[in-house]
């Protein structure tokens, strides 16, 4: 995500806490909440793909994938 983007998101919930948002800010604030996370979840996502186990018996073992819960995501 752009620097520029991160500055926006600190500078509407500055205004969130003084002023108040309008309806059109408040949408921009969500999608670029949005935006921000789905980049968190992709770098920790790429981070752990490179992360190996190595087992007692000296075999190394990548990290695997737990299924998603869709119970879980309500």
């Amino acid at each position: 995500m752009k620097h520029e983007k991160i500055l926006r998101i600190n500078e509407l919930a500055k205004k969130q806490k003084t002023e108040g948002l309008t309806e059109e800010e408040k949408t921009e604030q969500a999608a670029l909440r949005r935006e921000y996370l789905d980049d968190f979840r992709k770098g920790v996502e790429a981070m752990l793909d490179g992360v190996v186990l190595k087992r007692p018996d000296g075999t190394l073992e990548p990290l695997k994938k737990k299924p998603v819960d869709p119970k879980a995501l309500n």
